[in-house]
Order: C-alpha cells, then structure tokens, then sequence
C-alpha cells in the first residue's frame, strides 16, 4: 500500500515538474518541437501575419485584449447609429477554426524581456522564439491628462458604443433639461482633429441632423444643434493633397459643419473647451479624435523608441537592436524606406503589406536565408464626408464628390471580414440611403456581472512579473510599476 502511494506520487510530481516544462502554465499551450511566433495585436497587421503563416511550420499565438478584430475605419458609423457594432467585428476564433498549430489567447501583453525570450501578460507568461508587435494605436492626448478624462475618444467598438450613448442620451436630456445654457451645451457638439476620422465624424453626425432631428425630436428645433471640428493645422485631411483638403473643407461647409482652423484645444472645464486663444466652446459632447500614439509596452528600451511611441525598425521590421523581435503596422516606424524617409503613414495597407510580407521573411530566416527588405505600394488614400461626398486619392488620380463615395464604399465593403458581415453592412447602407433612417438608435449601458469585475481588479494587480523584476534594474521596475498604477487608474475610471 505505502509502495503504491510513493508511486502514484512519485508519477504525479513527475508529471507536474514535465508540464511546467513543456506547458506554459497560465496559457495551457503545450510546447513543442516548431518554433514559436508570438503576435501581439490582431489587428489589419496582426490578422494577416497570422492568417499568412498558415502551414509554415511555426507554432502561431495571438494576444488581442478583445477576442475580435474590429474593421477602425466604419468605427464612426457605430458611433453614430449607423451600423451595429458586430457588423464591423469578427471573432478571432471563428476565423482560426480547424486551425493546427494556432492558439489564441485574451490578455494584454505588458512587458517583454528579450533575454528570456519571454513576455509578460495578464494572465500569465509565455515564451517566445520570434516576438511580433502588432498592438496598434491608441488616442494620444499629449499629455494632457485633464483632456484624457473628459474627452471621449473613438478609437475602438467599444468606445464608439459609448460614443453613440452619450449623443442620444445628451439629446433626450436636451427636451428637459432646466435652462437654455444646458440645452446649447447638450445640443453642442465639438470634434478635436481634423484628419479622416475626424471629417467622417463630423459628416455623419451633421446628416444625423438634418435627418434623424426633425422625425424623431420633432419639438427640438434642428438651428440648435451646432457642429464644430476644431483643427490645431492650416487644413484638414494633412495627410492628403491640398486639393482634396480644400474639397473635404468645402463638403462640410456646405454640410453646415463649423470648421475651426490653426486653433488649438488647450482644455475643458467646466463643459467649456477652452481654445489657445482665448475662446471657448459651451458643449457636453467633447470627442477627441486629434491623434494617435504606439500602444505602449514595458521594458522595451527609451533608444528605441521613435515619434508618437512607435517602435523603430529596420528594413525587415526588426526591431532595431534585436534579431527576433519584430514590429508592424501602426506601432512601429521605419526610415529604410527610400520613398518614405520619415516613417510610413500609419494606414491599414502599410500594415497589411507588413504582415505579408514579414511571414515570409520569418519562414527565410528560419531556414537561414536572408529576409527581404519591406518598400511600401502605395494604394492610395480615402475619406467620406456624408452622402454621395467623398475625397480619394490613387497615384496621380484624385477625384472627389459621387464617384469617390462610390469607390470608398465599394473599398471597404471588400475589407470587411466575413460574408455575413458584408452582407449587413450593405445592406444597412442601402436601407439608410434610400429611406434616411436606421433602427439603431437605442441608448443601451452595458453592466459587467460581478465575476468579471472582480476578475478584471485581480489581473489589473497580478502578473506584472513581480519575480522578474527582482532581478532586473530600479529602472525597469519602476517603469513596469508605472503600468501597473496606469492599468490600476484607468480601471477605476471606466467603473
């Protein structure tokens, strides 16, 4: 009997000292004899370095703090009420189905220690061969923390839902509210940026009043609601030609869209956007859509690091410094690009190109062949301003106004993923130009059940690599510790 129980536990802490070898523990992804690339980021970068390294003979995991890919350029819409937000988001695992060697896992990566070859995540580490940066963007408000808590940004699903409740909300409190002064504040919508999310933004929410206003709020006059996109430029749409400027500017005039030019939004107090010189702006709509900065990720070292957080790279999107760490898409920029020499424009192509190419590259430097340096072809450049008016650019080609709009929807209907998704969208897109209406205007508040709560406050204080930290510098400690107050905050805030 004791000879059978010493065997049994003899086996169980063999068992247990083999599956922490050969298992990482918290992500339950066995190892094994492929290499391991490890992607952090599913978006347009992310998804298509994945999707490409189908049968490649590596062992392929994703980290996405969402468990979908959500398509940024139509994010406007679902802001607006214009589409439901899953016509625009597709579940990772149902594009990886019946996928071998592919696992996906939900956390957000938060430090990287290349000696170890090892990431820090929320739920846990995980070891790497190749480490892949592909975690995007998020607004940047320059520092201004004051802003960053009062604004509402619209950079993912998530925030535009809470985007489109705060629009109808504020309009449904603007028929009872107690004074004319809330009411102009309630109807006032400002815009902060005047790049291509900032023009859609305000093109869209400039039809929802002239269209939606006068059916559904039939005792609010229209003439009070008043639109205004603030640029801190001389023009609009800075990364497209003048003409096209001078275009998108002119559409959204005629649109009735108050367009504020070379002046800076400096604070918000109040429910007063307060402008650098002086004026200020009464409104309880303050959207800030005035640019964006690399997601940041722990330990990665300060010479590195290049304009707007990104990561600088090489020609082959290594991350410079390092042979097995990469970085694509909007989180990384790179000079060796002869045609672009102070970084790509941080567009879904450049990011697409990046992830196809670099699958290659991963399979060449496997087999220990030289990777092939990334030139970017420039696709061209879009934006809509409502209705039959947009701007695009191809090469040499502009056009402006119906035939723009047209190429814009057929793009991006394309990019969608899913046909079910495609089909949605296009329809819901037929429905509204025909009738002017959609169905989507409910204000709906999300309540997180208590288990997820309280599983987001433990993972918001654990997995920092508190173990790893003891070996590494004050710096480096101090730094990580740094996120973790950040995460700590920002939970907080969003409660």
């Amino acid at each position: 009997m004791y000879v059978r129980f010493f065997l049994i536990l003899q086996n169980k802490t063999d068992y247990n000292r083999y599956y922490k070898k050969h298992v990482d523990m918290s992500l339950n992804i066995a190892k094994n004899e492929k290499k391991r690339v490890v992607i952090v980021g599913g978006g347009f970068g992310g998804l298509t370095l994945a999707n490409k390294l189908k049968k490649s003979g590596f062992q392929v995991v994703l980290f996405d703090k969402n468990n979908y890919h959500q398509f940024p350029p139509l994010i406007y819409q679902v802001a607006s009420a214009g589409i439901e937000p899953s016509s625009i988001s597709f579940p990772f695992r149902k594009n990886f189905q019946r996928r071998k060697n592919f696992f996906f896992r939900m956390a957000e990566v938060r430090a990287v220690f290349p000696e170890r070859k090892m990431i820090q995540t929320s739920i846990g580490k995980a070891e790497y061969d190749y480490l892949v940066f592909a975690a995007g963007t998020t607004s940047n408000f320059f520092g201004n923390k004051h802003i960053e808590a009062e604004a509402m940004p619209m950079k993912t699903v998530s925030e535009a839902m809470g985007l489109r409740n705060a629009i109808l909300a504020n309009l449904e409190r603007a028929l009872t509210c107690a004074t004319k002064l809330e009411q102009q504040e309630l109807l006032n919508v400002v815009i902060v940026g005047g790049g291509a999310t900032g023009v859609e933004i305000a093109g869209v929410l400039s039809e929802m009043k002239r269209f939606v206003l006068p059916n559904d709020y039939p005792d609010l006059p229209t003439s009070l609601m008043h639109i205004y996109l603030v640029e801190a430029g001389p023009r609009l749409l800075s990364a497209m030609s003048e003409e096209s400027s001078r275009h998108a500017e002119q559409f959204l005039r005629e649109m009735g869209v108050n367009i504020l030019l070379n002046k800076m939004v400096v604070d918000y107090r109040d429910h007063k956007v307060m402008l650098g010189d002086g004026s200020e702006i009464a409104t309880r709509t303050f959207i800030w859509v005035s640019g964006v900065k690399g997601v940041t990720i722990g330990n990665i070292p300060k010479e590195v690091m290049g304009r707007g957080n990104r990561i600088k790279v090489d020609a082959y999107n290594r991350v410079e410094g390092y042979d097995n760490i990469f970085a694509i898409g909007d989180q990384c920029i790179q000079f060796a690009d002869e045609d672009y020499p102070n970084g790509h424009p941080q567009l879904a192509q450049v990011a697409i190109q990046q992830g196809k190419l670099l699958a290659k590259n991963l399979v060449r430097i496997s087999k220990g062949k030289e990777p092939k340096a990334f030139s970017y072809v420039n696709l061209g450049a879009m934006a809509t301003v409502g209705r039959n008016r947009a701007v695009a650019e191809f090469s040499k080609i502009k056009m402006h106004g119906w035939f723009a709009w047209v190429v814009w929807l057929v793009v991006h209907l394309r990019s969608i993923l899913g046909v079910r998704n495609k089909l949605v969208v296009f329809l819901n897109w037929v429905w509204n130009y025909f009738t002017y209406d959609q169905s989507l205007r409910m204000v709906v508040y999300s309540r997180k059940a208590k288990e997820i709560r309280e599983r987001e406050r433990i993972e918001a204080n654990t997995h920092w690599a508190e173990d790893i930290l003891k070996e590494e510098s004050e710096d480096t400690a101090a730094s990580i510790m740094a996120l973790k107050n950040e995460a700590l905050e920002e939970l907080d805030r969003l409660k």
